[in-house]
């Protein structure tokens, strides 16, 4: 997810890792710094005190001759005949300090003049700067293990510290509402952590008690709206008895009785809604009993249309399903269907787990389709209800894990699909 930061165990152990790779690395840059100033310092020491033992040890034997050592190379010139027998890098070297390369050996070279004799003494630099190299690789490798130790010590010691919160939260994620639970704020805890669990059981009060309220108005709102429809209707059944009401009246009255089937059946998903609870338990549904039971308020409306109403569901076929749920989403499909269809058919049909509710109306526009779902959205048609429906069919399917789809295109009709699991 975006936006998400890392845990808070994890940014105190970064950041306890790199104040040590700062304060770390600042020492390693000065020691790499200081090596390389040293490094100057002590070759031109060592090269000065070789050439030192040089002249004097001439000046005492005039006869002395150098011998090569395995870092030095001296030279004594007194002559032109030995100024020409010295190695090229050296011979046209005048007095003063050097530095040449011989192939992929690095020299510092001394030369120096004394009544007229002239003395070379060449260091080859390679052995100093292997170890010079070592230890520089030394240096960034401890910088590296200090590193790594201070990210491990200040994770371990970053969860010491976040263990309290970590534990609030594993409790505030078991909190469910309507349920009891114990105190989030228990002896031991930190002052800051006390503090967040009882802002935590504050909050969940609250939500409690505005959850009460809307259980205890839900319920209000279903007895004092049922109780007038089921008059509606059982003064309609006895109205419809009657053998007296002329034809004109026995419409109206039928169609009086629809719509407080239709009202009951929005009642009833509006608390599903609120509540978000189950409509009843799981148990072997015969779907075509189904199927006809939700068709059944809206005969009427199919007849008067003159609609080619198709049904290919078997008789046998059973699943394991919330009757009510998918009662309610078939009685907002096949109304959603037979509302936008003038002429033509309204078709269900079921196989291999999927049902499907197709018609042959006018269609929904590409612009509008990917929103049929959410809740009070409605195309440009005025007399398209509350927008609720196919909202209510959406969030039940989604309550018990249907998977919905639709497809449809302007003037050719929708096919809705639900696929149970």
């Amino acid at each position: 997810m975006a936006g998400i930061k890392p845990g808070l165990r994890l940014r105190v152990a970064l950041a306890l890792a790199l104040a040590c790779l700062l304060v770390v690395g600042a020492l390693g840059f000065t020691l790499y710094t200081a090596s390389e100033d040293l490094e100057d310092t002590l070759l031109d020491q060592l090269v000065s005190e070789e050439m030192d033992f040089l002249v004097k040890r001439h000046q005492q034997i005039p006869a002395y001759l150098p011998q090569p050592s395995s870092n030095f190379q001296s030279y004594i010139v007194r002559d032109a005949q030995e100024q020409a027998r010295l190695p090229d890098y050296l011979r046209n070297l005048g007095p003063g300090r050097h530095e040449r390369f011989v192939g992929k050996d690095e020299f510092q070279i001394l030369v120096r003049e004394e009544n007229g004799i002239r003395y070379y003494v060449a260091y080859e630099v390679g052995l100093y700067e292997q170890r010079e190299q070592e230890f520089k690789l030394l240096v960034w490798l401890s910088v590296l293990t200090a590193t790594l130790v201070s990210l491990a010590l200040g994770y371990w010691l970053s969860g010491v510290l976040v263990r309290q919160v970590t534990e609030l939260a594993g409790r505030v994620s078991e909190l469910k509402p309507g349920q009891r639970h114990e105190a989030l704020a228990r002896p031991g805890q930190g002052p800051e952590v006390a503090l967040l669990a009882r802002a935590f059981e504050d909050y969940q009060s609250r939500i409690e008690q505005m959850i009460r309220r809307e259980q205890e108005f839900t319920s209000n709102a279903s007895h004092e709206l049922r109780t007038p429809l089921t008059a509606i209707r059982t003064s309609c059944e006895m109205l419809l008895a009657d053998p007296a009401l002329g034809e004109k009246s026995r419409a109206r009255v039928a169609w009086i009785d629809e719509a407080a089937d239709r009202m009951a059946e929005q009642i009833q998903a509006l608390l599903f809604l609120a509540r978000g609870q189950a409509l009843g338990e799981i148990e072997p549904v015969a779907l075509a009993d189904c199927v006809a039971e939700a068709i059944e308020p809206h005969r009427g409306e199919i007849a008067r249309k003159g609609l080619a109403l198709e049904i290919d569901v078997a008789r046998d076929a059973v699943l394991e399903l919330n009757y009510p749920a998918l009662r309610l989403v078939l009685g907002n499909l096949v109304r959603n269907a037979v509302h936008y269809t003038e002429r033509g058919f309204v078709r269900i049909g079921y196989a291999a787990r999927d049902l499907t509710v197709a018609d042959s109306g006018s269609g929904i526009s590409p612009e509008h389709l990917p929103r049929v779902f959410e809740r009070f959205y409605r195309a440009a048609d005025p007399d398209g209800g509350s927008g609720l429906g196919l909202a209510i069919v959406k969030r039940i399917c989604d309550h018990y894990g249907w998977k919905i789809e639709v497809e449809s295109a302007p003037m050719k009709g929708s096919v809705f699909r639900i696929t149970f699991p």
